[in-house]
């Protein structure tokens, strides 16, 4: 789960859906390097820090993510354990738990 404290561990701030200053939402680009903006770690759980919804257009509301191959706003790799955040991919209803 999300770390909400000072130090090397992200900065969570649900009230304007940013981690690290970094909006959370945007066009999204899956990398493998350990120089991605983000390690996110996919769960089933209603505990999850972020629920994701999946667009194909204009994803400027939390949690609205446009997967992309080039010019992201910001980069995940996706991680089974120590992730900055948790994600949960949802039809409806996207943003901060």
């Amino acid at each position: 789960m999300l770390n909400i404290n000072t130090g090397d561990d992200p900065v969570f701030d649900k009230e304007n859906c940013t981690c690290n200053g970094i909006p959370l939402y945007g066009k999204v680009r899956v990398v493998e390097s350990v120089w991605a903006d983000f390690d996110v770690e996919v769960t089933e759980s209603v505990w999850s820090d972020l629920k994701v919804k999946k667009v194909t257009s204009f994803p400027n509301k939390c949690g609205e993510w446009q997967f992309v191959d080039g010019f992201p706003d910001f980069t995940i790799r996706y991680v089974k354990s120590n992730p900055d955040f948790t994600i949960k991919f949802v039809d409806t209803w996207p943003g901060v738990n």
